[in-house]
């Protein structure tokens, strides 16, 4: 039997243990509310990316973002064919019978640019890093990239033999057509179009 002051304190045990249980329910709600805003993006597309997607950088046109390795030409021939790149484009990179990758001019056809007309050498390490080879994208590691890279430009008598290729150097590599592209300026609402829309008639 429940005098008064033990029945304040059994009710007000009671609220308390209500209290904790709201409480704790709150913080779950919100928890599974961050997760799936976090999962799902406004539109209801797509999902929350993966920690390696996270971590995957652009390497821009200074290669500021390019991460640690080395690798020379002699390193990267060998990746060249154990990694199966020779059996797209041959054991010298010439022969295909996929695109070459030495010499070659621009076409439209295929809309490819051969190495020797890019105007930055860490965009052609950060082109094989993310789609080559075409089989297994992304299987390279970053030295293996590094290698297949200098193999590469040397093969376009780009770099010397025993020149190798990492964060420092790839970035200073001057490519032969670097002087034929001209970095765009700063986009502001009054920058002129390369080119006009002219309505139908």
């Amino acid at each position: 039997m429940f005098t008064g002051r033990s029945l304040r304190r059994a009710v007000a045990a009671r609220a308390a243990v209500k209290i904790a249980g709201a409480l704790a329910g709150a913080i779950l709600l919100a928890g599974a509310v961050a997760e799936a805003q976090q999962a799902v993006s406004p539109s209801g597309l797509g999902r929350a990316p993966t920690a390696a997607e996270r971590a995957d950088r652009i390497i821009g046109p200074d290669g500021a973002e390019l991460p640690p390795g080395s690798g020379t030409p002699a390193q990267g021939e060998m990746v060249f064919g154990r990694r199966g790149c020779s059996n797209c484009h041959g054991p010298t990179a010439s022969e295909g019978p996929s695109i070459a990758l030495v010499g070659g001019d621009v076409t439209t056809r295929t809309n490819y640019w051969p190495i020797r007309h890019w105007p930055f050498a860490p965009s052609v390490w950060d082109y094989i890093r993310r789609v080559m080879p075409y089989d297994r994208p992304g299987v390279l590691t970053d030295d293996e990239t590094y290698a297949v890279t200098a193999y590469l430009l040397y093969r376009n008598d780009i770099i010397g033999e025993n020149d190798v290729m990492d964060a420092e150097s790839l970035p200073q590599v001057k490519m032969p057509r670097r002087d034929d592209y001209v970095m765009p300026g700063e986009w502001t609402p009054d920058t002129r179009r390369g080119f006009e829309i002219r309505p139908a008639r």
